[in-house]
C-alpha cells in the first residue's frame, strides 16, 4: 500500500506504466466537473469510477482485496476512514472473479484520507473503504483500476 498526497505522485512514477497512466489522468483532468460512473482510459486495462456517496459507519464496512486490478482511491471531497491490513492476515471468503472482489474477514488499522490523497491498494492490500473519519459525511471519489 501507498498513501501520500496526490501532489506528491510523481515519486511513485515508473512503478507500471498502468500506474502512469492513473495519475497522469488524475493530474490533468478538471475532477470537479467529472460525472458519477465509469470511463475508460484503456478498455478493461486501466478505467475510473467516479463515486459520490455518504461515508458509512465501521460496522457497515466489509473488507475487500482485488486479484486482477490495484486500486488508486483518490479523495476529490471530503473525508474517508479506510482500514487497512495485510491479505495474509485475513481469512479469505469468497472470490468473484467477474467482479475481482474477495471477501475477507479480519482486523485492520484506519488511515483518514482527506481531500487531495490518493491510497494504491495492490492485490496484497485488505481494504475497507467508505467508512466515516467520526462523523458521516459526502465524499467525492475517484478510483482508478489498474489490471496488474
Amino acid at each position: 500500500m501507498i498513501f501520500d498526497m496526490l501532489s506528491n505522485c510523481q515519486f511513485y512514477k515508473d512503478i507500471t506504466a498502468r500506474l502512469d497512466i492513473a495519475f497522469d489522468y488524475l493530474t490533468s483532468t478538471d475532477l470537479a466537473s467529472l460525472p458519477i460512473g465509469r470511463i475508460d482510459l484503456d478498455g478493461e486495462h486501466v478505467y475510473v469510477l467516479v463515486q459520490e456517496y455518504l461515508t458509512k459507519r465501521p460496522d457497515q464496512g466489509f473488507w475487500e482485496a482485488h486479484r486482477r486490478y490495484l486500486d488508486v482511491q483518490y479523495i476529490h471531497s471530503g473525508c474517508e476512514r479506510i482500514d487497512v491490513a495485510l491479505l495474509n492476515t485475513m481469512k479469505l471468503g469468497e472470490y468473484a472473479p467477474e467482479r475481482d472482489f474477495q471477501a475477507l474477514t479480519g482486523t485492520g488499522s484506519p488511515l483518514n484520507m482527506v481531500a487531495g490523497s490518493f491510497a494504491i491498494f495492490f492485490p496484497q492490500d485488505a481494504h475497507m473503504p467508505g467508512l466515516a473519519c467520526g462523523m458521516q459525511l459526502q465524499v467525492k471519489k475517484i478510483v482508478v483500476k489498474c489490471e496488474m
